[in-house]
């Protein structure tokens, strides 16, 4: 059945452009290795965290962000979250 991801961004000051546009492109990289579907399994999981291609890609999302929990987010403190997806 596999399983679905959140992830959240916290942009670095004055990066807030770069974090959108990787945001708008990490996804193809990821899907050309055959570690993002429509649900990720725990292998594609476990793979993603030895991929040179991703640890690349993660090492410019931590130069223009801070990852953070969801629980800290105050969007994610209402019993139904409404959030819009990047075009």
């Amino acid at each position: 059945m596999g399983s679905i991801a959140i992830a959240c961004f916290k942009p670095r000051p004055g990066c807030e452009q770069p974090l959108l546009e990787l945001v708008r492109n990490h996804l193809p990289p990821l899907r050309a290795e055959g570690l993002v579907t429509e649900r990720a399994s725990r292998e594609a999981i476990e793979s993603a965290h030895k991929n040179p291609d991703v640890l690349a890609l993660w090492k410019k999302f931590e130069a223009a962000c801070w990852y953070e929990t969801p629980a800290n987010l105050p969007e994610f403190q209402n019993m139904f979250s409404h959030f819009e997806p990047v075009p």
